[in-house]
């Protein structure tokens, strides 16, 4: 259904001749990227294998520990700390296994790192264009 969308907003920025709306199109597939996609956690467990558990979005995880993980590897994305985390990275008190650090258990997926930074310049880029389009 999702693609049907995009594909009709591409198919009227061309029929009409809009860069507005194309940009439009643009702004809604980065929001799908972010917070819609239907998607899994993908944060590794101690154990080492990625969690399967089933999230909407790219930005989220399936419980708060996993979610802090994955905030702090979308600030490691840009190159920075996250700026609001507080104390331990990883309080999952588990034990047993082959245990990971927090930084390797966070990394994003080649495909999420890709897409996270696709839909981060389309957003940039649809501001920027909606910000110099109407001068």
């Amino acid at each position: 259904m999702w693609w049907a969308l995009f594909a009709a907003f591409a198919g009227a920025a061309l029929w009409l001749q809009s860069w507005r709306l194309a940009l439009f199109g643009l702004l809604t597939w980065c929001l799908y990227q972010f917070t819609l996609v239907p998607t899994l956690c993908r944060v590794l467990k101690r154990e080492g294998y990625p969690c399967a558990e089933r999230v909407r979005g790219r930005l989220f995880a399936c419980a708060p520990n996993h979610q802090q993980l994955k905030n702090d590897a979308v600030w490691r994305l840009v190159g920075l700390r996250d700026p609001f985390q507080k104390g331990d990275p990883d309080p999952d008190p588990e034990t047993g296994g082959v245990v990971h650090s927090p930084y390797v258990r966070g990394r994003l997926t080649q495909a999420d790192r890709a897409l996270i930074l696709l839909a981060a310049v389309g957003t940039l880029v649809t501001l920027v264009s909606m910000i110099y389009g109407f001068r």
